[in-house]
């Protein structure tokens, strides 16, 4: 029964050839925009990601700030500066805590031969390669034992290496900060960073040969890695540096606290909200493809009247007719997807990427917007496209299958 159905349905195609390839067209053309423009979604989540890699898992840091909150007889506008000994009081105090490294910054000319630049120099704990997910590309980072040897070694970004060493090899030799030498002993590969500084023109050496070149005593950041909840470990290293500094816990200007689990959550919601707002565009255009199926049916039901009204005098059932007609609608919103979807392959595959972080920054092609179409974005594309093809055929169908079989038969 449904073959013979099916059997009528396409030869009813057949029957108005240029009719339905126009209206498969039309349905092509509006489902390889809802996949484009998903695809379109997806890539741009992507490549904002890449950005934010540099931020490892579970990252929180801290940074001094000044008292906005009177406490107990400290001032509000008091300056909170942070030390050494707040590392050993968060590891005493945060259960949570993994990885701990303490930050400090300058800017400093470095040098190498007859050239030299302006770097930013960072003394941190051989910890934070792993906290902030460094990725070395030639040497190997310092360790543990460097932290507190004074071991004048230095990690340079890939920018650094670049400009200092115009392609020669770095490993081993030795550059000048600020008058100072140090031994290059790893390079980082490049890397695209959402931040105040350049992730590939720093300078990292270890804490205790920072000293040579600033006073570390004072600390311009704090650098943490947890395990579980992230709320939990905000709170409770607001609390630790509350008590030991003596302003409230409340006070959100007295250390500034930088929580990437929680700014990765909120760019997720953004990115989520952008990919809905460009499927609902998609929608609607695909919408424009619904309504031209819509109307064509709508003509094939009128010029059919006749032959609707012999199948009912033949003993045909309100569901036959109903089918016969949705199974045309169907099979247009079918074929028109294929071609879509082959489309939109096709436009993706020719066009490559769209400029994101390359616009800004050099050798950023990675976080650059690829149309990627990936199986999420095929299912969601064909739910689409099967909710507007349904509906599209339901309401001629309907009209069909409830013609008075008598008035059909008399339809001149």
């Amino acid at each position: 029964m449904f073959g013979d159905l099916g059997k009528q349905a396409v030869n009813a195609l057949k029957h108005n050839r240029r009719r339905s390839v126009l209206t498969m067209l039309g349905m092509a053309w509006g489902i390889a925009t809802v996949v484009l423009l998903l695809a379109y979604g997806t890539g741009f989540e992507s490549g904002l990601m890449v950005a934010f890699r540099t931020f490892g898992g579970n990252l929180v840091a801290i940074f001094p700030g000044r008292t906005s909150v009177q406490a107990g007889g400290t001032k509000a506008g008091a300056q909170v500066r942070l030390t050494r000994e707040d590392l050993d009081y968060l590891r005493a105090e945060c259960p949570m805590l993994t990885r701990i490294s303490p930050e400090v910054d300058k800017q400093s000319l470095v040098s190498f031969g007859t050239r030299s630049a302006s770097y930013g120099v960072h003394g941190i704990y051989s910890s934070y390669e792993k906290i902030r997910a460094l990725d070395v590309g030639e040497g190997s980072f310092f360790g543990e034992q460097d932290d507190f040897t004074h071991t004048r070694v230095a990690v340079i970004g890939s920018t650094v290496k670049k400009k200092l060493f115009s392609g020669q090899n770095a490993l081993g030799e030795s550059v000048r900060i600020d008058g100072i030498s140090y031994k290059v002993i790893a390079v980082l590969r490049h890397t695209i960073s959402n931040g105040d500084e350049d992730m590939n023109s720093l300078v990292y050496v270890p804490y205790s040969a920072m000293s040579d070149l600033k006073n570390s005593y004072y600390l311009d950041g704090i650098m943490m890695d947890y395990e579980g909840d992230h709320m939990k470990m905000v709170e409770a290293v607001r609390n630790s540096m509350a008590f030991h500094h003596n302003f409230s816990a409340k006070d959100n200007r007295a250390i500034f606290v930088f929580d990437a689990v929680k700014d990765l959550a909120d760019l997720t919601i953004i990115t989520v909200g952008i990919k809905l707002l460009l499927g609902f565009i998609g929608l609607l255009t695909l919408g424009i493809g619904g309504v031209g199926l819509m109307n064509i049916m709508l003509v094939s039901v009128t010029q059919r009247t006749r032959e609707i009204g012999v199948e009912k005098a033949l003993g045909a059932r309100r569901w036959h007719i109903l089918f016969q007609f949705l199974a045309e609608a169907l099979v247009i919103t079918a074929l028109g997807g294929l071609l879509g979807v082959a489309l939109a392959y096709l436009v993706s595959w020719s066009v490559g990427s769209l400029t994101l972080w390359s616009a800004f920054m050099e050798d950023a092609s990675e976080g650059d917007i690829h149309l990627y179409i990936d199986s999420a974005t095929l299912v969601w594309s064909t739910v689409i496209l099967s909710f507007v093809g349904i509906v599209s055929g339901m309401l001629p169908a309907i009209k069909a299958a409830r013609l008075n079989p008598i008035e059909a038969l008399r339809y001149e």
